[in-house]
């Protein structure tokens, strides 16, 4: 889009906010009343009031909610009397006439869940319709949960969903997937779309951080959010065709109702982190650390080379006479944490509004990293007659980071800094100067590597009902993304020292915006139902970066690259565009059988010219045998439903905007015959005209029931996922002057299941108690690829056909030797030697099944609930031991302890040495934990104050409250089974070195409605 086009759309924009803004003054100011109907809404078998009815007018557009009394008032310029329709999740629908009294409804728990109202693309359906595989999660349950992105806060909410937090960084990038990993290269994460916009979801960081990167969606505030659905089948996701092949992620905010007087919410929160021991780094004393070291030398035929001699022999005296220097202890803190939001929402007779303002600020539990956002939230519909609607969506947020370098990556690592410190290495000198540039003390005294993220996500649309049934809405929206990176290293750091002072700053600038066509037409005759979809989508993503880099400084006073001895500077930019149409229909026939079928044809710049273009069908049926005859009189069922549907969807993400194309590249510096300086050109990419879509083909079988009452319900689910061409760069001969291409090589299969158990335990006037679990199991294959890939340093991770990805490939150790303390491997001769040969995979990363189990319950104005996430089966690569037990004299693991001493020791650590294979054969099982754990992921208690007192006080509702995090963790895993060394999604399981762990985190917060 050019600069032209921008300016204009934004001032269009700019038209329709401040056009909304005065239709929210005006109905504010002065509605048009003729009636005010007021009433409460209440369980019918507990006479508890129901917080979020929906109380709407038939065939009208007012509608207004119920408070945290249950009570409503109506407004609207229809005159009495008139029906309305009351309806709340999980009951029965109501009408009645309304005359003009006071009306107190008591609603019945539905007989099926499956009445409830879930997003599905571009539309909402009851949950009856939906033929596709649909989990829908409350925010409201989870937003509580003091991480900086709402996709860290669903772990262990829904089946067929994994989220691995892979460190305690607030503000980081997690791990998350729908229904396994269908990509290599290419990316396997799901589509977010907020509010109808495509977000992206891809870190726009360069700084290296040591493999670490940030969440882009940080920037998203979740007290904003009303609910979020998770489209995981082809028939629920095809609609979105290229976007869809890894799921669909539906955020939808906060509206406001038609018809309802302001309603404002504030809440509160404030309390602190703090180092969860058990995961800890567990880390020796000086002498300990001494001994091993002393040790190690004399195991090695090298005891002269010991630093433990005596101090006249030029020493540092016998081990046990050291101290210790707790470098962790230093580093870790009590953080600080806080949380404040405001949300005013409501609505005239025709218009509706949220108006939403946060600021959250989140210290890590260990000193100078940490992470705060502040972000202002503006929805708006305008009914402007009975055929024209029109409305927008706007959010602006800044995030700023204090990131830490982490991983095994670069120099500055300051949690690498605290650990791999030897515990016997004083931190000052006789004088109190520091030792040493990498030195903890002075990494949290100089360090300066910082972010600060500006983004607007917003839309604009207008809706036409041109005749009955039939509806056209054209949108336009956009995800404007500035990221600007510092860092600054002055020659106190080891970084800096080499140049007196770096300063580095990188500009970033992620531009989308889309504009979608939509039609839908639906027509009731008699028993059949029949719904037609079409529309078209234009989008376009420009990014552009910036570099520049200044060495040299006059004292750390001087930051600016601009005072620079030197500098450099780099520029890039990219582009990529896609046109899409695409269409669906549904027909049912008594509200028993339901059938669907999708179409959507993408074009991208991405592909080769004869492959541009890729196609995406989706087909599905459902059949609700409950209303059969045969089951109608069966009461203990409640409702019954199968579902299958078979679709295929695209992917592209992963690879380079011109991924498809020969390139060429400027900036080749030469002299003419002159001097004077020229840039030249030469070849920098192969094309590949052919080069296409990665397709992945899903077959899907699912069954919804519930029992007595709705008490209990069912969800089950199986699917096969195949994906076939995958997007990989192949290997080609020198001479041809490249290395690699792009090409579709390779496939990867996905089977698995997933199970939903909801179930009513308890439930009268004054106690209830609700249990949700969810588990899943997904088979990960590497079905072709014609060579293994390994990934990461030293190989550890192996990509193969046959295996899954994210394999390890190793030398499996039998046992340590009781009489020599040497390690024995499988495949070893009778020499003691192994060979490349002898290496092979063992286990995975992925688990065999995982999920979640969450009770709430309320008794009075008391409420608790409880989070528990769990994963089996699933294998790390300790990496902190790998690098902590091979040279004990940068930092000594406690595991060291339990090594081989003298013969007839039993144990699977080695004898210390240089020598042999005990420490020196990179690629050993031993560091193959079992990554296996069970998590209390939130603990929460709540104190709602006795209507009387809050009524006095103009209030609707007071509630005080306690949230725990990461209470605690049951795993065989040393540490945080979760960490990673890398955020690389095809290195996963590269278990924790120079990686904090999740943090516990505890929080009182104040919530206030009126």
């Amino acid at each position: 889009m050019s600069n032209q086009t921008n300016i204009s759309f934004y001032r269009i924009l700019l038209c329709v906010l401040l056009f909304s803004l005065n239709q929210v003054a005006k109905a504010q100011n002065a509605p048009t009343v003729n009636s005010i109907l007021e009433g409460t809404v209440a369980d019918e078998a507990t006479n508890q009031p129901l917080e979020g009815a929906n109380i709407a007018i038939e065939g009208v557009t007012n509608q207004t909610t119920t408070d945290a009394k249950g009570h409503f008032e109506l407004r609207t310029g229809q005159k009495f009397p008139y029906n309305i329709i009351i309806t709340f999740i999980g009951y029965e629908r109501k009408v009645i006439l309304a005359n003009g009294s006071p009306v107190h409804v008591k609603l019945t728990p539905a007989k099926s869940q499956l009445d409830d109202v879930v997003v599905v693309g571009y539309g909402t359906q009851r949950r009856s319709d939906v033929v596709g595989s649909i989990a829908k999660i409350n925010a409201g349950e989870v937003n509580k949960i003091p991480v900086a992105s709402f996709d860290a806060q669903i772990q262990g909410k829904a089946a067929g969903l994994q989220v691995i937090t892979n460190s305690g960084v607030p503000g980081e990038s997690v791990f998350l997937r729908l229904r396994g990993t269908t990509s290599i290269n290419s990316s396997s994460d799901p589509l977010y779309i907020i509010d109808g916009v495509f977000l992206n979801n891809t870190s726009l960081q360069t700084t290296n951080l040591g493999g670490r990167n940030s969440s882009p969606l940080a920037d998203i505030n979740p007290a904003d959010i009303e609910s979020i659905e998770l489209l995981k089948d082809a028939s629920a996701t095809a609609i979105y065709g290229s976007r869809g092949a890894n799921g669909v992620v539906i955020v939808t905010t906060k509206k406001g109702n038609y018809g309802s007087k302001t309603k404002v919410d504030i809440n509160v929160s404030n309390g602190w982190v703090e180092a969860d021991k058990s995961v800890l780094p567990d880390l020796i004393s000086g002498p300990e650390a001494a001994t091993l070291v002393n040790e190690y030398w004399m195991n090695s035929g090298q005891a002269a080379q010991s630093p433990f001699r005596p101090v006249s022999q030029g020493g540092l005296g016998a081990p046990e006479e050291q101290q210790t220097y707790d470098r962790l202890a230093f580093l870790l803190r009590k953080g600080y944490i806080q949380d404040y939001n405001i949300g005013i929402q409501g609505g005239s007779n025709n218009s509706r509004y949220y108006l939403g303002a946060g600021y959250t600020d989140q210290d890590a539990f260990f000193k100078v990293i940490g992470f705060n956002r502040a972000s202002i939230k503006f929805n708006f519909d305008q009914q402007l007659s009975k055929k024209i609607k029109i409305g927008l969506t706007n959010s602006i947020s800044r995030s700023y980071r204090n990131q830490a370098r982490l991983g095994d990556g670069p120099q500055g690592r300051l949690w690498g800094s605290a650990i791999t410190g030897s515990t016997y290495s004083p931190t000052h000198d006789a004088s109190g100067a520091l030792i040493g540039l990498e030195n903890t003390y002075s990494l949290v005294d100089n360090y300066d590597v910082n972010t600060v993220s500006l983004r607007y996500v917003g839309s604009a649309f207008a809706e036409f009902n041109i005749l009955e049934g039939l509806k056209f809405r054209s949108s336009i929206s956009t995800d404007y993304n500035l990221y600007d990176e510092y860092q600054y290293w002055n020659s106190g750091t080891s970084i800096g020292s080499a140049v007196n002072g770096k300063a580095i700053e990188s500009v970033t600038q992620n531009n989308a915006w889309i504009n979608e066509q939509v039609l839908t037409y639906n027509k009731k005759i008699n028993a059949h139902n029949i719904t037609v979809l079409l529309g078209n989508t234009l989008q376009s993503n420009t990014l552009k970066y910036t570099y520049a880099e200044g060495n040299g400084f006059a004292n750390a006073n001087y930051k600016l690259i601009s005072s620079a001895a030197s500098t450099l500077a780099s520029d890039r930019w990219t582009r990529h565009t896609i046109a899409s149409y695409f269409g669906r229909i549904g027909y049912s026939f008594e509200d028993k059988y339901f059938a669907e079928a999708s179409f959507r044809s993408d074009a991208s710049s991405k592909f080769g010219k004869n492959n541009r273009r890729g196609y995406f069908p989706a087909i599905g049926a459902s059949w609700r045998i409950k209303k059969e005859n045969f089951l109608s009189d069966v009461s203990w069922i409640s409702d019954l439903k199968l579902r299958a549907s078979y679709g295929i969807t695209g992917n592209q993400a992963g690879i380079d905007d011109f991924a498809a194309r020969g390139l060429w590249s400027g900036g080749s510096p030469y002299a003419d015959v002159s001097g004077t300086p020229l840039a030249g050109i030469g070849p920098l990419q192969l094309g590949n005209d052919d080069l296409r879509w990665e397709k992945t083909a899903q077959t899907s079988l699912g069954l919804d029931a519930s029992f007595f009452r709705d008490r209990l319900s069912i969800t089950f689910d199986v699917y096969n996922k195949y994906t076939s061409d995958l997007l990989l760069q192949r290997p080609v001969p020198a001479s041809s002057g490249f290395s690699v291409y792009w090409a579709n090589v390779g496939e990867v299969s996905n089977k698995g299941y997933e199970l939903t158990i909801n179930s009513t335990n308890i439930r009268n006037e004054n106690f209830n108690w609700t249990t949700s679990f969810n588990i899943s199991g997904n088979r990960n294959r590497i079905e072709k690829l014609p060579t293994q890939i390994t990934q990461y340093t030293r190989d550890w991770v192996i990509l193969k056909e046959g295996y899954s990805l994210n394999s390890f490939w190793l030398y499996e150790q039998l046992r340590v030797d009781p009489q020599t303390g040497n390690p024995v491997f499988d495949g070893q001769d009778e020499n003691g030697v192994v060979t490349a040969e002898d290496r092979k995979i063992l286990h995975n990363f992925y688990p065999r099944f995982y999920g979640g189990l969450t009770n709430s319950i309320r008794f009075r104005q008391f409420d608790l609930g409880a989070l528990f996430s769990f994963q089996y089966g699933s294998y790390a690569l300790n990496l902190q031991r790998f690098f902590l037990e091979r040279n004990p004299g940068t930092g000594a693991n406690a595991t060291l302890l339990k090594r081989w001493q003298k013969p007839g020791d039993i144990t699977d650590v080695p004898r210390l040495t240089s020598a042999g294979y005990n420490y020196t054969l990179d690629q050993n099982s031993r560091y193959l934990e079992d990554a296996s754990f069970l998590r209390l992921k939130q603990l929460s208690a709540g104190y709602s104050l006795p209507k009387s007192l809050v009524e006095k006080a103009r209030l609707n509702n007071v509630r005080l409250y306690f949230v725990a995090a990461n209470l605690f963790i049951l795993t065989k895993y040393t540490g945080d089974p979760e960490t990673s060394v890398t955020s690389n999604p095809n290195a996963q399981g590269l278990g924790g070195f120079g990686t904090p762990p999740q943090p516990r985190s505890f929080q009182f917060g104040l919530n206030v409605t009126f």
